[in-house]
């Protein structure tokens, strides 16, 4: 149902991609595919997060993972890492003020910060990060410009967060910036629809993940 309220959204189709999304010049970004964030003992999923649309976008992720690495174009993981000593000042005011003092306490390193299902190989891009941002104090633009890197597609958790807040940076450091939205997710049907009509709107481009595939001749 989210990915069919998504679809009535503009969407590129692959017969449009044509220059768009070349292998050498762009990137897969796979956005926060780690335990507390997808996997069913993880704590989003403890706190009781509707996660019925993780694991089919997941499944779509892979594919374009699998399709990525045969036409040359680059795979970036990104996933949040904390620690106590990490926590800023902000975020566990934040969490004071709404009742919850420690529920900062997620994507701790060496527990729930792992990848899930889906794993970095020689050649990928990985970048730990401590928020949402994957641009925010990483060396993500440094590591794409040195290889040429100008399009950036968007896969991964949430789309309403993580994936809305790196695409929109992506977009203001002059990449040209693309969602595959039915291979994003966010935990409410809502959010995520919002998310993309908004991303859509503002900074960037929708496709589906069968177009991208397409448009790569897989």
């Amino acid at each position: 149902m989210m990915n069919e309220l998504a679809s009535e959204l503009p969407h590129i189709a692959s017969d449009q991609l044509n220059g768009m999304i070349i292998p050498s010049k762009t990137c897969l970004t796979v956005v926060d595919v780690q335990k507390d964030f997808t996997a069913p003992d993880g704590l989003v999923a403890q706190y009781g997060a509707d996660m019925t649309t993780v694991e089919p976008t997941i499944h779509r992720i892979e594919k374009l993972v699998e399709a990525a690495r045969k036409v040359g174009v680059t795979v970036v993981h990104m996933r949040v890492v904390t620690s106590p000593e990490t926590d800023s000042e902000a975020v566990k005011k934040l969490y004071e003020r709404r009742g919850m003092p420690g529920g900062q306490a997620i994507c701790r390193k060496g527990e729930g910060d792992v990848y899930y299902r889906i794993f970095p190989e020689v050649g990928d891009i990985e970048i730990p990060k401590l928020m949402f941002n994957g641009f925010h104090d990483t060396e993500l633009e440094s590591k794409l410009r040195k290889q040429g890197i100008d399009t950036m597609l968007f896969t991964g958790f949430t789309t309403d967060c993580c994936v809305f807040s790196t695409a929109n940076d992506a977009f203001h450091r002059n990449f040209n910036t693309f969602i595959v939205s039915d291979a994003c997710s966010a935990y409410e049907p809502e959010l995520h629809l919002s998310a993309l009509e908004i991303m859509q709107k503002n900074f960037a481009l929708l496709i589906h993940t069968e177009d991208v595939l397409a448009s790569w001749k897989i």
